[in-house]
């Protein structure tokens, strides 16, 4: 048996991570809404620590820090080497925060935590349940979780619609996917994630949906760009190769260009949980 998240941690340290890595500003932007509401349902406050898992490029790790001020302690925890050196090369200057390059699921994490915060950060667990139970214990007696993880792929078309466009065109044959493997949508159902953190030992969970628009390009043809870039069209560009690039660009552009407002900007619905529990 492989080690315990190995392949997404060897997807975050290559080619998908030095996606991620350089398109931040696009990626932050895109999700920003999200990563608002996550925050306001956190409510961090000053002195605090806090864990925030997946941590990416450091964006709401900066919020964070910034919020728990210079008496407070923020560690951002990813696996993505690539994202954490933009992580640290943002955050200069903020020495109440630190980042970890770590599996937050089994690595030695701070303890005596107050509140452990996501952004769309902690679907990639092979194993979700030992996961925030690992994570859980980081938390002081009553301490709070907060996350925002994707609903469905069916509600969300902003990713949908560039990978079916894409796979269609590639012409590729890929099996139907495990709607709760590890991936960006493996915490669509709700009851799952509320059994899974109730299991894991954390009481009064509770999931809200969220959504907001999502602006994916300037035109049709920068969202198709940017959606072969990172997200799940990106994985059918890798598949389908380099030779094949031109011919899914176009068609993804064909299938973004009717959801173009009148000032040529894409923009499609997106949609998530927001997820809060607390620790006994």
């Amino acid at each position: 048996m492989g080690a315990p998240n190995a392949g997404q941690i060897a997807d975050w340290n290559g080619a998908v991570g030095q996606r991620w890595a350089a398109e931040q500003a696009v990626l932050d932007d895109l999700i920003r809404p999200f990563g608002a509401a996550v925050l306001a349902a956190a409510s961090p406050t000053h002195g605090e620590k806090i864990l925030d898992i997946g941590c990416g490029c450091g964006d709401t790790s900066i919020a964070l820090a910034h919020a728990v001020g210079p008496t407070g302690a923020v560690a951002g925890v990813d696996v993505s080497g690539p994202m954490l050196d933009v992580a640290r090369r943002r955050s200069v200057g903020l020495d109440n925060l630190r980042f970890l390059e770590a599996d937050a699921s089994n690595a030695d994490l701070p303890t005596g935590q107050s509140l452990l915060f996501s952004r769309f950060g902690v679907m990639f667990f092979d194993d979700p349940l030992a996961a925030f139970a690992h994570m859980g214990a980081s938390l002081v007696p009553g301490g709070r979780l907060a996350f925002v993880c994707w609903q469905s792929g069916s509600v969300n078309p902003w990713a949908t619609a560039p990978a079916k466009a894409a796979l269609e065109a590639s012409g590729l044959s890929l099996p139907p996917a495990d709607p709760s493997a590890p991936g960006p949508f493996a915490f669509a159902d709700p009851e799952r994630v509320r059994s899974i953190l109730s299991d894991a030992g954390f009481r009064d969970v509770e999931t809200r949906p969220q959504e907001a628009d999502m602006h994916l390009g300037a035109t049709a043809a920068d969202a198709a760009v940017s959606s072969l870039k990172v997200g799940p069209a990106s994985r059918i560009a890798r598949e389908a190769g380099p030779e094949a690039f031109a011919g899914l660009l176009r068609a993804v552009e064909d299938a973004l260009r009717p959801h173009a407002a009148a000032s040529g900007a894409v923009i499609l619905r997106g949609r998530a949980w927001l997820v809060t529990a607390r620790w006994p």
